[in-house]
């Protein structure tokens, strides 16, 4: 029987990352995944396939909309659903393809399987039992569902059924205006789907900085999507053709009714630590069902360490991964480290949305001076020209010392923009060293040096 290092339980980004920089650190690992192919939730079933979705729904959107206005002439595509699936499912082969090449290359053992930790040091796959000096949980998270709604993935479905669908729904419900609902929303959108978001709370985007929230919620319904805020949702009953979704709303406790082809619930995420063991094994726990670790990641089980969804923190792939590299780090003996006050989220819709650090409302609640700089990508050339000038960059600064506090862009290709901001703020800049900085013309990124001089003297093409 062969001993390792570390043994991670998990095949998504926080287990995949985490094993390869332990190896690369010269731990013996292996990494137990039950899928038939690596990379967990986000390469098989989340972040990537929808984001092939949503790359092929914005085309379609540009050519019915906006070749036109280019002098690109021609009849209208139309849609040819199953090789539109059968694009998403090609890329998502090659990711996960490329992860099994990784784990060869680094020499990570694949152990295939379903995982649990009988005893402290050991792990049981199937049959045989593996021991190592380190065990890591990184097993992520699951949809969750909401009292009196039964998911079968056909009619009512999760995230994962959302991107499988036999054909498009002329009418879609969806439940939740977090992320998940509002860019799966956005793809059935553009195929033709009538979409109706119904979400609990009275704005979007739960945390989002509320200016952007409303800007989005604004653009989304240019875009076809309608909303019902402040909604409980009482059950949904499926019926012969379709499903009936029930709800109440928060302001008068009215009842009303909303007929679907296909509901999609998108209430969220929850820890996914099924069939561990770790309750036999005495691992403390929080009332939410993620483990309980300390600044190490560490457990209060010797030896047994979790990162990712697994534990409390935003669930996001790039955390997981940050804290895998991180752990590996502290594994081999190093010092690492993850600046969770760093840690950018995107919506990939149509304008993207994108934020990092503090909002405006945090701010007001601590007590904070700050100082706001705003520039709205209307002023940009390259937006314009390609039809995305609806949005802004806003950028939040200590009033003392203008030291980047936060930042949120609603904008063309904000998931990348914010990046620059990311590690403006990681080496503690200020406002003005962004301003000061040149930026190449014509680039959407100008629009952040625009909202960063706002913060002080004022933009320039504003």
């Amino acid at each position: 029987m062969v001993e390792f290092d570390v043994i991670i339980i998990g095949g998504g980004p926080g287990g995949y990352v985490c094993a390869i920089r332990c190896a690369q650190l010269g731990l013996k690992t292996a990494v137990v995944e039950g899928r038939d192919t690596l990379g967990g939730t986000c390469l098989n079933v989340g972040c990537i396939p929808s984001k092939a979705l949503l790359n092929a729904t914005h085309n379609l959107h540009e050519a019915h909309e906006n070749f036109e206005k280019m002098g690109i002439m021609g009849a209208a595509p139309t849609v040819d659903w199953a090789r539109m699936l059968g694009y998403k499912d090609d890329v998502i082969g090659q990711n996960t393809k490329g992860i099994e090449f990784l784990f060869k290359k680094n020499k990570v053992t694949w152990l295939k399987g379903w995982g649990s930790i009988p005893a402290a040091g050991q792990v049981k796959v199937g049959e045989e039992t593996h021991t190592a000096k380190n065990i890591v949980i990184a097993t992520g998270s699951e949809s969750s569902s909401l009292p009196g709604v039964t998911i079968d993935e056909e009619v009512i479905v999760t995230s994962t059924g959302a991107l499988t669908l036999k054909s498009i729904p002329k009418k879609l419900v969806v439940i939740g205006a977090g992320v998940i609902g509002l860019e799966m929303g956005s793809v059935y959108a553009r195929l033709g789907a009538e979409v109706t978001v119904i979400e609990y709370l009275d704005a979007i985007t739960p945390g989002m900085d509320a200016e952007v929230a409303k800007t989005f919620q604004r653009i989304l319904t240019k875009q076809g999507l309608k909303f019902i805020l402040g909604a409980a949702v009482q059950g949904v009953d499926k019926g012969k053709t379709g499903a009936t979704v029930r709800y109440k709303l928060r302001k008068d406790d009215s009842a009303a009714t909303l007929d679907a082809d296909t509901v999609l619930v998108a209430t969220g995420r929850r820890p996914y630590t099924t069939g561990l063991g770790l309750e036999a094994l005495g691992v403390e726990m929080l009332p939410r069902g993620q483990v309980k670790t300390d600044s190490h990641f560490a457990t209060n089980i010797a030896g047994l360490y979790a990162i990712g969804d697994a534990i409390t923190g935003p669930m996001l792939a790039h955390k997981a991964e940050d804290e895998g590299m991180a752990l590996a780090e502290i594994l081999a003996g190093k010092a690492g480290h993850v600046n969770y006050d760093v840690i950018p989220g995107v919506i990939y819709t149509t304008p993207e949305v994108a934020n990092v650090g503090k909002t405006e409302e945090q701010l007001k609640e601590e007590g904070r001076a700050y100082k706001v700089g705003k520039f709205s990508f209307m002023g940009n050339g390259r937006a314009k020209a390609v039809f995305q000038g609806e949005g802004f960059v806003k950028i939040l600064a200590d009033k003392a010392t203008d030291r980047i506090l936060g930042a949120h862009i609603i904008g063309p290709m904000a998931g990348d923009l914010i990046h620059e901001i990311c590690v403006a703020m990681e080496f503690g800049a200020s406002a003005q060293d962004l301003a000061l900085t040149c930026h190449a013309h014509p680039t959407y990124s100008e629009a952040v040096r625009e909202a960063a001089l706002a913060c002080g003297d004022g933009a320039i093409h504003a």
